[in-house]
């Protein structure tokens, strides 16, 4: 990538980039659109109200990348326009707006140390109802369904258990919805797992694979944004998977959404977060019970 280029001008006028990513030949280009730092700090506001996401100022070649997609989808001639518009309603571009500011880097049985403390406790906590699971982060669905798997294996095919997976991006909850992948997306999986749990996809469906029955029918996809107190959950869940979220936050989002997680759990149930998320100021809420797994008190 090449360096950001910026013209001073006047105060208050705010920088208008002029330079941007390089092509694939490696030649600097202008960009399409005008975009200064106003225009910057009005998507930082209004990405953080929406979402809680915090956006620091290394992110302004990222956010120009994706916002100017919208900008041609929706015809607008500066950012300055599209902002001014997203502004005066709630129309459907606000989503397509949090869409495109959203990241979603995801694998099946991504950081695996957390599926084996959860086939851990699933074998070794005592029944008595079914166990209520959330994965908060769902993304493309490699994590929910990389849960229900290690819930099946131990649990069997009717074992008693529900899987709640969300996100705050519609596209991706789409596509995680369908359950079909690249065959070479799963080239991790044991070849165990990808006869018990894929069907493999012939002709025209060539290179693709799509999840059994058993673990699409055990996974509800809902849309939940997790700073809105509109959370869709009438039962408190034994597991919790929240990982590679809070990150995004400050930490007055992070301690909001963490009590609200803590009233949505049972007591004694499991928080998976992600590697780089430490929650030990929350020690009222969540105790530390393995590498990166809370308990809730």
């Amino acid at each position: 990538m090449t360096p950001i280029l910026e013209s001073r001008l006047p105060s208050g006028v705010g920088r208008v980039i002029r330079g941007g990513d390089a092509t694939p030949h490696g030649e600097s280009r202008e960009l399409e659109f005008v975009w200064t730092d106003a225009d910057f700090c009005r998507v930082q506001a209004l990405i953080y109200e929406s979402a809680g996401i915090s956006l620091h100022e290394g992110k302004h070649a990222m956010v120009y990348s994706r916002l100017s997609r919208r900008l041609r989808e929706t015809g607008h001639q500066s950012f300055k326009e599209y902002l001014l518009g997203l502004e005066s309603g709630d129309g459907p571009e606000w989503q397509e707006f949090v869409n495109a500011l959203t990241t979603n880097l995801t694998s099946f049985f991504r950081e695996s140390h957390h599926f084996e403390i959860l086939a851990a406790h699933l074998k070794n906590s005592p029944g008595g109802r079914p166990w209520r699971i959330w994965c908060s982060a769902s993304s493309t669905g490699e994590e929910p369904y990389s849960i229900a798997m290690t819930a099946v294996e131990v649990l069997g095919d009717r074992g008693e258990f529900s899987l709640i997976a969300s996100d705050i991006d519609s596209k991706v909850l789409a596509t995680a919805a369908q359950g079909v992948y690249r065959v070479d997306g799963l080239k991790g999986l044991s070849s165990e797992r990808l006869s018990r749990f894929f069907l493999k996809g012939r002709g025209e469906n060539l290179g693709f694979a799509r999840v059994k029955p058993v673990l699409q029918t055990r996974t509800e996809f809902v849309n939940v944004n997790l700073i809105r107190g509109d959370w869709p959950f009438k039962e408190s869940f034994d597991l919790v998977f929240c990982r590679n979220v809070m990150i995004y936050f400050d930490p007055p989002t992070q301690r909001k959404v963490l009590e609200r997680i803590h009233r949505a759990m049972a007591p004694g149930g499991l928080l998976f977060v992600g590697h780089a998320e430490n929650f030990g100021e929350s020690r009222d809420l969540f105790v530390l019970r393995g590498k990166t797994v809370y308990e809730r008190l």
